[in-house]
């Protein structure tokens, strides 16, 4: 295994500013959650308490919009440096406010060597199939992140007013098993009313669209090994229910490439992001006294 892709066990962050969302435990969960380095970036394994981190925009910058942001990792493991901190980071740099979900993962063995084994057998191309599953049947197997997404909606929103948040401006994105768990979410949950989707190098199966259905931003690199070549159904499905869809195709980025993998064009899709919120009015400026009109605090750093 090349160097920088083992996996490190490291001390788990403070995470200071993280908030427990209580939404229950792990059935079958006997290791506690553990941290560790891949690729030089942090993740962890064996959540089984969700939190929410809110990273906060200057009240000077605050848009209003906000932005739950789910990390991915296959369910096993989220990768919260490279698709949380950084793009919550960066977010909050436009003025967006950026709120990290560590949700519940499947339980994995306490023994790094035997979570190795467990994370390269569910990534072999051995018997991996021609299609992944559609969002919406994924989501009978989601129930715990899904419950995590939910809470966090209403978490933000009772604190819209401290958090300098438009409560009818909150979003989700999510990378990988994140953008399933965003797409999951808001198939089953229309009632949420999220003002916008963006999966990142998720699913592009085919799915039920709802008349209202937000619009949505996706992104994917043409030689991604899990979701490339098997068809843009989801495109599609926005397209035909007539809602507001823009999708970025990059030559090259594979799979996992965060905010961009270096000397490719994927780097540019995070500004094309922001962009494409503000086309969409969903950047207007809070003005004092607003509907989220108390001070805020600058971008947490756990």
């Amino acid at each position: 295994m090349a160097q920088d892709a083992r996996m490190v066990p490291t001390v788990a962050p403070a995470e200071p500013s993280a908030i427990r969302l209580d939404t229950g435990g792990v059935a079958g969960a006997t290791a506690p959650e553990a941290w560790f380095r891949q690729y030089g970036v942090a993740m962890t394994r064996n959540v089984s308490t969700a939190t929410l981190t809110p990273f906060l925009p200057d009240p000077a910058k605050a848009t209003g919009a906000a932005v739950i942001v789910a990390p991915g990792g296959g369910f096993l493991m989220l990768s919260m440096e490279n698709e949380g901190w950084r793009v919550a980071r960066a977010l909050a740099d436009h003025g967006i406010a950026a709120f990290v979900l560590k949700y519940r993962l499947k339980p994995t063995p306490a023994a790094m060597p035997d979570f190795e084994q467990a994370v390269a057998a569910m990534f072999a191309g051995a018997g991996r199939p021609t299609s992944r599953l559609r969002p919406e049947d994924a989501a009978a197997g989601l129930a715990e992140p899904i419950a995590d997404a939910r809470a966090a909606f209403a978490l933000i929103r009772a604190h819209a007013r401290e958090w300098r948040v438009d409560p009818a401006r909150i979003g989700m994105m999510g990378f990988s098993a994140g953008a399933m768990t965003t797409m999951a979410t808001a198939l089953t949950a229309p009632e949420l009313h999220p003002a916008f989707l963006a999966p990142i190098y998720g699913s592009m199966e085919a799915v039920r669209v709802r008349p209202d259905a937000p619009p949505l931003f996706a992104v994917l690199a043409a030689d991604d090994p899990l979701f490339a070549r098997k068809g843009l159904g989801l495109i599609d499905s926005w397209q035909q229910a007539g809602r507001p869809v823009e999708f970025h195709l990059y030559g090259q980025g594979g799979h996992g490439f965060g905010l961009g993998k270096a000397n490719t064009t994927s780097t540019e899709w995070f500004d094309a992001f922001v962009r494409w919120l503000d086309m969409n009015g969903l950047l207007t400026r809070l003005q004092d006294g607003g509907a989220a009109g108390a001070s805020g605090t600058g971008a947490t750093k756990p």
